[in-house]
């Protein structure tokens, strides 16, 4: 089913769109977030968003209005257009794929998800598979969607590729879906489409067999998202090989 993730994907913890802390004025996904997690030494999980002109930009919602000072759907803004935005409460704006290749420069993993409106669209695939063959830094993707892994496989499979995963897909936003979309994602049934180098699995829903199938059977590395509590922090160590965490620092004592 898999090909066996690179060391790298679990010798550090990985920040969760970077290290951020509102109370530091560090806000998630910002460049302030991933050079904070570099400093640190941890690898940076980020996330990417197609722009209107088809170029792979470092944010996490489909909308700006939670973290910036606009509102608008960020498929209906251009590149220039989005490096103009401003985060909420700092002087850190919205950058490429390409500028965090360049700001990282191979120094810590990244560990990057495909966001997916589950349309078909393999413009965003297209677009980074482009960035990360000039890039020779150590470069992880994935998705919630069994068909952006798929496109991952098919236009860059030297690059490791993972599953976000859930074992039910109870959450409203899955419900959005139609059913046989969130059929197909149950119980990594694609796995043996999208072949996997790793699953990043859902901590509140471990353990579950499927990723345990994954891990044990078939050679998969996991990790887990997003771990903020000490409970969550013990049962990764448990059942995940690397945690994706966020709201504290690994090897602090407090959560």
């Amino acid at each position: 089913m898999a090909y066996r993730a690179p060391g790298w994907l679990t010798a550090a913890p990985v920040a969760h769109r970077g290290l951020h802390d509102r109370a530091k004025g560090i806000v998630e996904s910002t460049p302030s977030a991933f050079v904070a997690a570099m400093t640190g030494g941890f690898a940076i999980e980020t996330d990417l968003q197609l722009s209107a002109d088809g170029e792979a930009m470092v944010f996490h919602d489909d909308t700006l209005a939670r973290l910036t000072e606009r509102t608008d759907d960020i498929r209906t803004l251009s590149a220039a257009e989005l490096k103009t935005v401003r985060f909420k409460e700092t002087a850190d704006r919205i950058i490429t794929l390409s500028e965090l290749c360049e700001m990282t420069a191979g120094r810590v993993p990244l560990v990057v998800e495909i966001k997916s409106r589950f349309d078909g669209d393999r413009r965003l695939i297209r677009r980074v598979a482009e960035v990360v063959r000039a890039y020779s830094g150590p470069l992880a993707l994935m998705s919630f969607d069994p068909d952006q892994v798929l496109a991952i496989r098919d236009h860059i499979p030297e690059v490791p590729r993972g599953i976000v995963a859930e074992r039910y897909y109870h959450e409203d936003e899955w419900q959005q879906l139609p059913p046989e979309k969130v059929r197909g994602m149950l119980h990594l049934r694609h796995a043996f489409r999208t072949r996997p180098h790793f699953v990043a699995y859902w901590i509140n829903e471990l353990p579950a067999p499927a990723p345990w199938i994954a891990r044990h059977i078939f050679g998969c590395a996991l990790l887990t998202w997003t771990v903020r509590t000490l409970e969550q922090r013990a049962r990764a160590a448990r059942y995940a090989d690397q945690v994706i965490f966020e709201g504290f620092v690994p090897g602090a004592k407090r959560p």
